[in-house]
């Protein structure tokens, strides 16, 4: 068997929008929408009408449980775009960080891959229009594969790496989903915008991406759908809705696809669960670090859960977490790190790596209803 180079992430950026919204603003602005929210979408979105807290196997509904006299689940807050920001701003500055904390230029750069969810045009994705911005002269290719997007980049990018057909690969991320929520829908207290960028290219010996495991999540798709209508101006809109039978896909899958990527992850790379020193997960909601946490049987501080300060920021979660992670000093070099997200209709995918000497952008703006010792409570689990 051909000894792979040692390849992955070099650098990490994150970048969100300027307004911060915090629970207020809906208590202010929208009352009756929160004092009908167990009503409404919120609590039909998560808990199948047959789930029993007491059955031991339902570990899903069992977490979801202590959020629901809670209107916004567990969010305390969420960045949203300002009218003067879009999803290429907030791509193009986590792009120059990145590239900043990697000392690279774009000239340095021999393919950038993209995921926009969503971008203003809808099609096609900020690919290119990205890389006319920040001058790139290699290729740039859109990838879309919803809440698991950046670790099919990871892993497309680390393979073309390997192989030599490229040098360096810069990832970027984003999400947009204020843009398409309706405020008047309880979708909006869980939704975030934010995005995310990071440099792929050779490491240390021993160190990078070690094993991986993708699989399609066909058994969700209708989960969420987008309605096309038209503002009070006339104009087409698109907006993201939950889909009637999205309770039951998640009690029904989480658990299941956790475990099949994890374990599948860490056995392609030759390791034992016990081994792996941390663990990012995608945090669409306040409680799925929790979910996680007893899937694998791990011990909660061995993970962080950012959703109550960013709320469902999609695709760029695993960026996200991984920032704070290292930021917050809980991933060290050569810790093995193990990587989750779950995004319906797509896919599913774990990614065991060793974190290298990673260089970390600029911290976001900090939390403005949250005193700092809540915050680091808040990303414990």
């Amino acid at each position: 068997m051909a000894i792979l180079e040692p390849v992955g992430i070099r650098a990490v950026s994150v970048n969100f929008p300027s307004i911060t919204r915090t629970n207020n603003y809906y208590r202010e602005n929208f009352p009756e929408m929160v004092a009908k929210a167990e009503q409404k979408t919120l609590a039909k979105l998560f808990v199948p009408d047959n789930a029993t807290v007491d059955n031991n196997d339902d570990i899903w509904s069992q977490e979801v449980t202590p959020y629901m006299s809670d209107p916004f689940r567990g969010t305390v807050e969420r960045r949203v775009l300002a009218p003067d920001e879009t999803s290429l701003s907030l791509e193009y500055r986590a792009a120059l960080d990145a590239l900043e904390a990697a000392k690279l230029s774009p000239e340095d750069i021999d393919l950038m891959l993209v995921t926009s969810l969503f971008p203003e045009q809808i099609t096609p994705g900020n690919a290119a229009f990205l890389a006319g911005k920040l001058g790139l002269q290699g290729a740039a290719w859109n990838v879309e594969s919803t809440c698991t997007s950046a670790l099919v980049s990871l892993q497309t990018a680390c393979s073309l790496v390997q192989t030599g057909q490229y040098r360096n690969v810069l990832v970027v991320v984003s999400t947009t989903y204020s843009r398409y929520t309706d405020e008047n829908d309880t979708l909006a207290f869980l939704s975030g915008d934010g995005a995310g960028a990071f440099v792929v290219g050779k490491l240390k010996p021993n160190q990078g991406i070690l094993g991986t495991k993708i699989a399609n999540t066909s058994a969700t798709c209708g989960a969420f759908y987008n309605e096309f209508t038209t503002d009070e101006h006339g104009n087409v809109k698109m907006f993201i809705r939950g889909g009637k039978g999205a309770s039951k896909m998640f009690n029904e899958t989480t658990v299941k696809f956790i475990r099949l990527c994890c374990h599948g992850a860490i056995a392609d790379a030759g390791l034992t669960l016990d081994q792996i020193n941390f663990f990012v997960f995608n945090t669409p909601s306040a409680w799925y670090s929790r979910v996680c946490i007893r899937a694998l049987g791990i011990e909660p501080e061995l993970t962080i859960n950012i959703n109550p300060l960013y709320a469902n920021i999609g695709p760029t979660f695993p960026v996200a977490n991984l920032y704070h992670a290292a930021h917050a000093g809980k991933i060290r070099e050569n810790d093995l790190v193990l990587v989750y997200t779950m995004g319906s209709s797509s896919n599913a995918g774990g990614c065991v790596m060793r974190w290298g000497d990673v260089a970390l952008g600029p911290a976001p703006a900090p939390s403005v209803s949250l005193s700092q010792q809540e915050d680091r409570i808040l990303l414990r689990h």
